[in-house]
């Protein structure tokens, strides 16, 4: 796991601001947090360049696209060794219906978030995932029946130290 980035005030609010919309332009963040344009553009380089910025991307409505299936799987191992894992989290890393994936405690090992068309397209999916793996004990299906809320956006401390 990595340490986390030193992040001050300004690197906050601009994160706050990209978390709410990736698009705004720099001028407009520039003027909400008090610094300069090329300021702004620097820190969002830095952010950028040490990972604290993963990706801009769009969030799209599953249902939109026709994938209104949301799906959340728990996968159960036999054995949790890196080298017999290896295969299932390749796979899961290839699959493009899986939206995450969790390495998690508790009863079960991986907790998968997937979206699909239909329960046809979901019954292919754990094919492709689990059909001749020995190591997968079982797995457990629970259909999202609404969604309540949704996105990636990660609670920033306000009060995080100066850099």
């Amino acid at each position: 796991m990595s340490t986390p980035a030193t992040l001050d005030r300004f690197d906050l609010a601009i994160l706050d601001i990209l978390q709410a919309d990736n698009t705004t332009p720099q001028r407009a963040i520039a003027q909400a947090v008090n610094l300069s344009a090329p300021a702004v553009q620097r820190r969002i380089q830095r952010l950028k360049d040490s990972g604290v910025i993963r990706a801009n991307v769009a969030m799209l409505d599953p249902v939109k696209v026709g994938k209104p299936l949301t799906i959340v799987l728990e996968v159960h191992l036999d054995n949790e060794r890196p080298d017999r894992t290896a295969p299932l989290r390749a796979r899961i890393a290839a699959e493009d219906a899986v939206q995450q994936c969790y390495s998690v405690t508790g009863e079960a090992d991986y907790l998968l978030v997937v979206n699909v068309a239909s329960m046809a397209d979901y019954e292919a999916l754990t094919r492709r995932l689990f059909d001749g793996d020995d190591n997968i004990k079982r797995f457990r299906t629970s259909v999202a029946l609404a969604s309540l809320k949704t996105g990636l956006r990660v609670p920033l401390d306000s009060a995080a130290p100066a850099a």
